[in-house]
């Protein structure tokens, strides 16, 4: 080969290897994903590792072939227009979110056009993100957990475990769409089962310690922790504070019963966010987020603390540890 022939040669190798995965002979700009969480890197970055794990299944490295701008609200939702606002600025090619449907709506107030993927965990057709799980239509997709709307099936796990508790506190973030339509869901289930439902609200993690004075003086017989990514970034100090009020309490989430919790019943978070990564990677290869049908969770997991259940000086029935994924002594 002559080796202007060879230069030539050379050049269109490294040409095509900066090229994205999907892009085409046309496209040489590596895309920009724009990340809008409402929480924080500190406490979903395991999250954020299973988002990557799919966009990688899907050809996408992030610093390879496409770039990533993060924003996180840190609980603060209030911040969550103005980060969106920001990212559409950057000409991201996608917008993914995570942390609740609260970053989603921030998100798709924002743009009618750019593709939005979300991890929610309430019904998005119920709070208005889409138009159906199997066709969504428009310009989001994504993945839900429902965690939001398995509210009532874990205060009667809660009742299975203490059934002559008479009242239990249910504590929701207000600044979360769904935290009235969660407190409904749980009255309901409440009367059927005979319990007094006391909802009380926090914004903040001076809020939650506040709650906890109102909590003492109610001397609920059991606490339920609405979904809420603010209250995921504070588990340890929730944990703690149910744990020095000795009440027995269930959570949406698996890392609270790792930290100390009694009880969690939810679906697996890591998957969600690892289809979230897969199906950004296909939007950005072509496919339409209208065309691709929201992810649901097929298994949830119950996990029981049995070490906390001691130490609150309760007998956890047979019937309900033959039903928990995980035991943890």
């Amino acid at each position: 080969m002559r080796r202007r022939e060879f230069i030539a040669a050379l050049g269109s190798a490294a040409a095509a290897l900066a090229w994205p995965l999907g892009g085409g002979a046309q496209q040489s700009k590596v895309p920009l994903i724009g990340y809008l969480h409402s929480g924080s890197p500190r406490i979903f970055g395991n999250l954020v590792a299973a988002f990557h794990r799919g966009l990688k299944e899907a050809g996408y490295v992030e610093g390879q072939n496409v770039a990533i701008e993060y924003r996180w609200a840190e609980g603060q939702y209030e911040r969550l227009p103005a980060l969106a606002s920001e990212l559409i600025g950057r000409q991201v090619a996608i917008v993914v979110t995570g942390g609740g449907e609260v970053a989603a709506l921030a998100a798709k107030a924002t743009t009618s056009t750019i593709p939005i993927v979300f991890t929610v965990g309430s019904d998005p057709v119920r709070s208005g993100l889409i138009a159906g799980l199997n066709h969504p239509g428009g310009n989001l997709t994504g993945a839900t957990v429902f965690n939001t709307v398995l509210a009532a099936k874990e205060l009667g796990l809660l009742h299975e475990l203490v059934p002559r508790a008479t009242s239990v506190v249910i504590l929701v973030n207000p600044d979360n769409p769904s935290p009235e339509l969660v407190a409904r869901d749980v009255r309901e289930a409440g009367r059927v089962l005979g319990l007094e439902i006391h909802v009380l609200r926090a914004t903040s993690e001076d809020e939650i310690d506040a709650v906890f004075v109102k909590v003492a003086q109610l001397r609920p017989g059991g606490f339920l922790l609405g979904a809420d990514a603010l209250f995921h970034d504070r588990s340890e100090q929730i944990v703690s504070l149910v744990a020095r009020h000795a009440i027995p309490a269930i959570y949406f989430e698996r890392k609270f019963a790792e930290v100390g919790g009694l009880l969690s019943y939810g679906s697996r978070y890591g998957e969600a966010y690892r289809q979230v990564g897969v199906y950004a990677g296909r939007i950005l290869s072509g496919t339409k987020p209208g065309d691709l049908p929201v992810q649901q969770p097929t298994t949830f997991e119950l996990v029981i603390n049995l070490k906390t259940a001691k130490a609150l000086g309760l007998t956890v029935p047979p019937s309900l540890l033959a039903r928990a994924d995980e035991v943890i002594e």
